[in-house]
């Protein structure tokens, strides 16, 4: 069953462009399935490759050597051409971008599960040639637009007042098992997650000549997977690991770009009363994050269920920010008298904060309001639809 996506309208935009299209996201989140769920119809006047598969590099670097019309002519004469997986090849950006220099009469669309080759390499090439769309796992609120007794005639108040059992069900579902497509529709999800993180989602770092060690990379996803919601050290990360601090910063940047975590740095504009320079990592998904720790409790009382929480919550709002393209920028925020906000949105005129508790409280942190003259929003699970 195909999930509509949020993302479709914005492809869509995308495509109506005479620009190269670029979309980027870890393995599994639905790349290929939204690109044909959106060109339907148009299926057949376009031609896939796919670069993890040996014969189709072949035959993209074979009419890579012709001229732009010649090449596309080998391809098939295809209106679009999809290129799947196209951070494999590093020429790819430098291929693209002659045939679009050129004029080439075709749609070039470019799928990535990491931004480590396409973003530094293929994008620089194409730098004012593309426009690009990044697709992380299913919001919450595509999950439950999916759900059979769903109806886009709800509102937000309608779905937590009338669905309210149903909703919470799903949350924690979502919590334990995460938000990947095959996950939501799936009746053995521990089992899909455990052989994605094996097989597909750390490939990608674990196959790079820069990831020597392979098991510190898994040991650290063990140790970020266990402070979830915690300020990072990257010397203790080190120590733990018995690696340098260089490599855990080269393996942090690694996980970043490949869609596996993200970072929250600390809000300040007083760095005398403020903390400035640490920072917080989060897990794109908790059904990675759990897999990690092979923990698929669905127990709510479970030890972790605070930072759980937060992290989901914070990736809601992360992976819409990231696919919508907003202009805000996510922080936490610590004073140096302890006082704390897990989540400080910057807009470019405005100004959020959120405490992300399990449970439900009144208040707010009182240090940042009277810092900044901003109410402190508390957000509980008994209301998930964070927006």
């Amino acid at each position: 069953m195909y999930i509509t996506r949020i993302a479709e309208k914005l492809f869509q935009n995308i495509l109506s462009t005479s620009k190269v299209a670029i979309v980027l996201g870890a393995r599994q989140v639905g790349k290929t399935t939204l690109v044909k769920h959106v060109l339907g119809n148009n299926l057949k006047t376009a031609t896939f490759l796919n670069l993890d598969i040996e014969a189709d590099k072949q035959r993209f670097v074979s009419a890579s050597s012709l001229s732009p019309s010649d090449a596309l002519k080998s391809l098939g004469s295809r209106e679009i051409v999809v290129i799947d997986e196209a951070q494999r090849l590093p020429e790819t950006g430098r291929i693209i971008k002659g045939w679009y220099d050129a004029g080439a009469p075709v749609k070039i669309v470019l799928l990535g599960s990491s931004s480590l080759d396409i973003l530094d390499q293929t994008a620089e090439s194409l730098t004012g040639r593309n426009e690009k769309l990044f697709l992380p796992p299913l919001l919450f609120r595509e999950v439950i637009a999916c759900q059979s007794w769903y109806s886009d005639i709800f509102s937000a108040d309608t779905l937590q007042d009338d669905f309210k059992n149903q909703i919470q069900e799903l949350l924690t579902q979502s919590l334990v098992f995460g938000n990947y497509p095959e996950v939501v529709q799936t009746a053995d999800k521990q089992a899909y997650l455990l052989n994605l993180i094996s097989d597909y989602l750390l490939k990608d770092i674990l196959q790079m000549a820069l990831v020597k060690t392979p098991e510190a990379v898994r040991r650290l996803l063990m140790l970020l997977a266990h402070q979830t919601g915690s300020e990072v050290s990257v010397n203790e990360l080190a120590n733990n690991l018995g690696i340098s601090r260089l490599t855990v910063e080269r393996y942090l940047e690694l996980l970043e770009r490949t869609f596996v975590i993200f970072t929250l740095p600390a809000f300040s504009s007083n760095p005398r009363k403020e903390i400035t320079k640490s920072k917080k990592i989060y897990f794109w998904d908790t059904g990675i994050r759990n897999a990690i720790l092979n923990d698929f409790s669905v127990n709510l009382l479970r030890a972790d269920i605070g930072s759980l929480w937060e992290n989901w919550v914070i990736a809601e709002f992360a992976k819409k920010n990231l696919m919508t393209g907003q202009k805000n920028n996510l922080y936490f925020w610590r004073s140096r008298a302890k006082g704390e906000v897990d989540l400080v949105i910057k807009g470019t005129d405005s100004l959020r904060a959120f405490e992300i508790k399990w449970q439900k409280r009144s208040g707010g942190q009182k240090a940042f309001s009277a810092a900044y003259g901003i109410k402190v929003a508390v957000i509980d699970h008994s209301h998930p639809l964070v927006d």
